[in-house]
């Protein structure tokens, strides 16, 4: 989750708000490729999750970090809860989930580098520490109880909240971890087609992504754990957005949905001050009950846009979030699959053309059937096998045509990424298929076998 906004003075007119996503809008030789990915830290001699603090911890690891490679910490309460670099963040989760955002990166081959330099610099520290890392959508084992809580004070606020407005809150916070790309668009319209396409096509993403059937030791019944989660989560800050597809989107749309959604916190002084269910609107008028008689600056808002949780999400960039984190070739599939779809306009209008026909109850239906039943599922007569196959079709003519080869000439452009999602689409199979056939198979039902096979 984000780590808190900084900069930006008093709001003093609503204008502010659209402006503040309209200042994203770049030209296309400006975009940029942002990769973010979540990953489970885990003893290996006990098989237990990481704990904050101690010899072989999520602090340890900070500090190594640090002092090892040159990131510099950031702090809270005294308490080191990340790192920066180069435009690159390390933070954590509420259950100890150890997340690479990364920097803004001109070509997929560059985020591939990212990842490998952040996997051998962390693996650098945790192989002699007795650390390995899970990629997995959903903590397969674990029980809510067995999760550490970071020390940071937006976690100790949501869980309470999340108890009270859903159903699944607190699994998603502990024990999911997700993949997602942070991607540029060039005006409102573009932002627009770029969101609408992204909504309807998640739970493509989703099926094919798919990595986590299992939960507290056992199938679960879903081939994603992780988006049945976050469809029990919260119904004010999630979901497919059907304002969205409505007439008349644009900037100041988005922005009345973010107003109307419950606040979670103000930061103010290095505290997290509760502002659980009150109103941004309020703010705006300097009648917050948390700060009474104060008004909100474009930190504050930047704050509470971090704070909405649809499949897709706006700021001054858009984020594609429907997918479960995976082993290193998914990883580097998530954000090529929407890069090729995205940044090419022939990929996006084809991509556009697929879904603009699909009502609410399409897109809704989609949604669940990729959760329950990843690539095999439907909705409305539409197979999500089909549209995954002329989707993952679209990006890689998307990413040829961007023939972004690679620094030593080997690769000519970015579809080798796509490899994990073209088999997926030959085959039919994801690693949720593959997780249960183990389960069911060679594993006959051990859960700490699951521990061999999917490090990061």
């Amino acid at each position: 989750m984000s780590i808190p906004q900084q900069g930006g003075g008093l709001i003093e007119s609503f204008d502010q708000l659209a402006q503040y996503i309209a200042s994203g809008e770049k030209p296309r030789d400006a975009w940029r490729i942002g990769t973010e990915h979540e990953k489970f830290g885990y003893l290996t001699d006990s098989l237990l999750p990481l704990p904050y603090a101690g010899e072989r911890s999520i602090q340890s690891i900070l500090e190594a970090l640090q002092h090892r490679f040159g990131w510099e910490p950031i702090f809270e309460q005294g308490m080191i809860i990340g790192l920066t670099r180069n435009g690159a963040n390390i933070s954590l989760e509420p259950g100890g989930q150890l997340e690479l955002s990364g920097a803004p990166l001109k070509d997929m081959h560059a985020a591939a580098h990212e990842l490998q330099d952040h996997l051998r610099e962390v693996h650098s520290i945790t192989d002699a520490m007795g650390i390995q890392f899970l990629g997995l959508g959903a903590a397969p084992q674990w029980s809510h109880d067995q999760m550490p809580m970071m020390p940071k004070g937006r976690y100790r606020l949501m869980t309470d909240y999340m108890g009270r407005v859903g159903t699944h809150g607190t699994q998603m916070m502990y024990r999911t971890s997700t993949v997602q790309v942070n991607l540029d668009f060039a005006s409102e319209s573009d932002m627009v087609l770029k969101m609408r396409t992204a909504i309807a096509l998640q739970p493509v993403a989703t099926a094919l992504f798919a990595s986590s059937p299992l939960f507290e030791g056992k199938p679960n019944g879903h081939k994603s754990w992780r988006s049945r989660i976050w469809r029990g989560l919260d119904d004010a800050r999630t979901g497919m957005l059907p304002f969205f597809f409505e007439d008349g989107m644009g900037y100041e749309r988005y922005v009345d949905y973010v107003l109307d959604t419950p606040m979670y916190f103000v930061y103010r002084d290095g505290n997290y001050i509760n502002a659980l269910g009150q109103s941004f609107r309020d703010f705006l008028r300097g009648e917050l009950p948390a700060l009474p008689g104060e008004k909100p600056t474009l930190s504050d808002w930047a704050d509470h846009m971090t704070t909405v949780f649809p499949e897709a999400r706006v700021k001054k960039y858009i984020e594609m979030r429907g997918a479960d984190v995976g082993d290193v070739r998914h990883i580097n599939a998530l954000p090529a699959f929407w890069t090729g779809l995205m940044y090419n306009q022939t990929a996006l209008d084809g991509a556009w053309d697929l879904v603009k026909g699909f009502d609410p109850q399409t897109r809704e239906g989609l949604r669940i059937a990729a959760s329950v039943s990843g690539l095999q599922g439907e909705a409305n007569g539409i197979r999500l096998h089909d549209l995954a196959r002329e989707a993952v079709a679209l990006s890689k003519t998307g990413l040829a045509a961007r023939a972004m080869a690679s620094q030593d000439g080997l690769l000519p452009d970015e579809t080798h990424y796509l490899a994990p999602v073209e088999e997926s689409v030959a085959t039919g199979r994801t690693m949720a298929d593959d997780i249960l056939e183990n389960w069911n198979g060679a594993w006959q039902g051990d859960i700490t076998k699951i521990y061999e096979g999917y490090n990061l």
